[in-house]
C-alpha cells in the first residue's frame, strides 16, 4: 500500500486519497481504498468461508454512520479543525466543557435508525481527537473523565442495538493525535521522530482500546480510520486483527487498515463503476459533514439520497448513510426527516432492496437494475416520471410479467423490432400508469422465464426471408 499519502479531509470531506496501483493488469481504482489483499479472499479462508462471514453484511444493504463527539459543541470539524490549524488545539479541546450529552437517549436513536431500513449501524467509539465515548482504562481522555456526561456513553447504545436485532459496529481511529506518545500532533508540528520507545506504547495504547471494546462488547464489525499516516508493520495490523478475532471470530473489517480489511470503503462520491472489491459500502454525508455543525445547512433531499442508494444496490453495494447528533445528544430535525422518508420508500420496496444483487449494464436499460438471488426477477428503479413507457433491450428471455413493486398493479408491456427471422431480441416497452407512481422512486419488477441472459452483440442482417 503506498504510504505517507497527503490526508486532506477539510477540502470537502475527501477522507484521503483514493489512488492505488493493485497489480498489472488490474484497473486504477479511484474511489476506494483497495489494496492487493484486499481485493482477494483472506488467506486463512476458503471463498466459501468468506462469504459465509461476510453474508450479513451482504445482504444488509443500508447502514446509519455516527458521528458523535466534543466537535458538535462548536460545530467544527471533527479533529481536522485543530489538526489544519483552523483553530488552536487548546481551543478546539475545550468544547470537552460542553459535551453533555443530557438528552441522549440511545433506544430513540436506534429505534429511529431501525425503522429507517437499516440492518446495521456505525458508532464513533473514538476519533483522532482522541476523545474516546467509552469509560476505557487505557487513558484518561474520555467522555466519562473529561466532559461533563460524566459516564459511559458505548454502553447504552450497545444494549439497545442488540436489543432492537441490528448488527453493531464501532469506529476507531488507529491514529490519536492527542495522545502524548502519537508522533503527529497537527500538520505543522509534530512531537517527536524515529523514537522507537514512545511508539511502541502507543501502539500498546492501540492494543489495550481495542481489546477493551472488543472483549466487553463484540461488535459485528470494525471500521478503522486514520490508517494512512503509518505503515501496516508499525501499526502492527496483523495482530491487530489476529487479536480481535481470537476473542470475537466472526468480526467484520473495512478496507482502513492496510491491507488485512473485509471490505471496499469509498467515501461520499458515488462510485461511477462498480469497485473490484466483491464486498463494498459508500460512507455519505447527509449534509457537508460528519459531525453537527449548526452552519451547515447544505442537505440533501431525501430524494437524492434514496438515488444514491439504489445506484449502490445497482452496483450490488451497501450505503452507510451519516447523522451527526447534537452535543446535548438529540439529532437535528433535518436528519430525522431524512431517516423517515428511507424508513418509509424502504418498507413498501423491501422485496426489491434486501435480497437483490448488483442489476445488468445500462445498455440494456437506461437506469438503475437489481436482480433477486436467483436472477430471473429484474427489478428497474425509476427516479422518475416516464414519458411514453421504459425500455429494454437485449433480454433474451421470454417475460412472464411484470408488476409495481410495492403496489401490486400489473402492468402491459410490448415487443417491437423482432421480426421472424432474426435471433436478435426486441425492443420491450412497458406502459406505466401515473397512478402507480411512488413520490419518490418507483420499482418495476420484471418476472423472466429462467435467470437472465443478455444479448450483447451488435445486431445482424437479413440473409433470407
Amino acid at each position: 500500500m503506498i504510504k505517507n499519502l497527503i490526508h486532506n479531509k477539510a477540502m470537502k470531506y475527501n477522507k484521503k486519497p483514493k489512488t492505488l496501483l493493485i497489480i498489472t493488469g488490474l484497473i486504477l481504482c479511484i474511489y476506494g481504498k483497495l489494496s492487493a489483499q484486499e481485493t482477494a479472499v483472506p488467506s486463512e479462508l476458503t471463498e466459501k468461508e468468506f462469504d459465509k462471514r461476510m453474508e450479513w453484511f451482504g445482504k444488509a444493504k443500508l447502514g446509519i454512520f455516527i458521528h458523535w463527539g466534543i466537535y458538535a459543541v462548536n460545530g467544527v470539524s471533527e479533529s481536522w479543525s485543530f489538526f489544519n490549524n483552523y483553530l488552536p488545539y487548546d481551543e478546539y479541546m475545550k468544547q470537552t466543557e460542553g459535551f453533555t450529552a443530557e438528552n441522549y437517549n440511545p433506544g430513540e436513536w436506534v429505534k429511529l435508525i431501525k425503522e429507517s431500513g437499516a440492518q446495521y449501524t456505525v458508532i464513533t467509539t473514538k476519533h483522532h481527537d482522541g476523545v474516546a465515548l467509552w469509560d476505557t482504562k487505557a487513558g484518561n481522555l474520555s467522555a466519562r473523565n473529561s466532559t461533563p456526561a460524566g459516564r459511559d456513553l458505548i454502553k447504552p447504545f450497545v444494549e439497545e442495538v442488540r436489543k432492537q436485532g441490528l448488527k453493531l459496529g464501532f469506529y476507531y481511529s488507529l491514529l490519536d493525535w492527542s495522545h502524548p506518545d502519537y508522533p503527529n500532533k497537527t500538520r505543522t508540528e509534530k512531537r517527536y521522530e524515529n523514537d522507537t520507545a514512545r511508539w511502541k506504547r502507543f501502539v500498546r495504547f492501540n492494543f489495550d482500546q481495542l481489546k477493551e471494546l472488543n472483549r466487553t462488547w463484540k461488535p459485528d464489525l470494525y471500521w478503522f480510520d486514520g490508517d494512512w499516516e503509518q505503515s501496516a508493520e508499525a501499526w502492527e495490523a496483523k495482530s491487530i486483527v489476529q487479536m480481535l478475532r481470537q476473542d470475537n471470530p466472526g468480526v467484520i473489517l473495512n478496507s482502513r487498515i492496510q491491507g488485512y480489511g473485509d471490505y471496499a470503503t469509498p467515501e461520499i462520491g458515488a462510485p461511477v463503476v462498480r469497485p473490484q472489491h466483491k464486498y463494498w459500502e459508500l460512507c455519505m454525508t447527509m449534509n457537508d459533514s460528519w459531525g453537527y455543525q449548526s452552519t451547515d445547512r447544505n442537505y440533501k433531499s431525501a430524494n437524492q439520497l434514496l438515488r444514491t442508494f439504489v445506484d449502490c444496490l445497482s452496483m450490488g453495494g451497501n450505503l452507510l448513510l451519516d447523522i451527526g447528533p447534537k452535543a446535548d445528544g438529540t439529532i437535528p430535525d433535518e436528519q430525522k426527516s431524512i431517516l423517515e422518508s428511507f424508513g418509509r420508500w424502504i418498507s413498501k420496496h423491501q422485496e426489491a432492496i434486501y435480497d437483490t444483487r448488483a442489476g445488468i449494464s445500462k445498455v440494456h436499460f437506461n437506469g438503475y437494475t437489481t436482480l433477486n438471488e436467483k436472477g430471473d426477477v429484474l427489478y428497474l428503479y425509476l427516479p422518475y416520471k416516464p414519458i411514453g413507457g421504459v425500455e429494454l433491450k437485449g433480454i433474451k428471455n421470454k417475460i412472464q410479467r411484470v408488476w409495481v413493486v410495492g403496489n401490486g398493479s400489473m402492468l402491459s408491456f410490448k415487443e417491437y423490432n423482432k421480426p421472424y427471422w432474426s435471433q436478435v431480441p426486441g425492443n420491450v416497452y412497458i406502459d406505466i400508469p401515473e397512478n402507480v407512481l411512488d413520490e419518490e422512486i418507483t420499482i418495476l419488477a420484471v418476472l423472466l422465464d429462467s435467470p437472465v441472459q443478455l444479448y450483447t452483440g451488435v445486431g445482424n442482417v437479413i440473409e433470407s426471408n
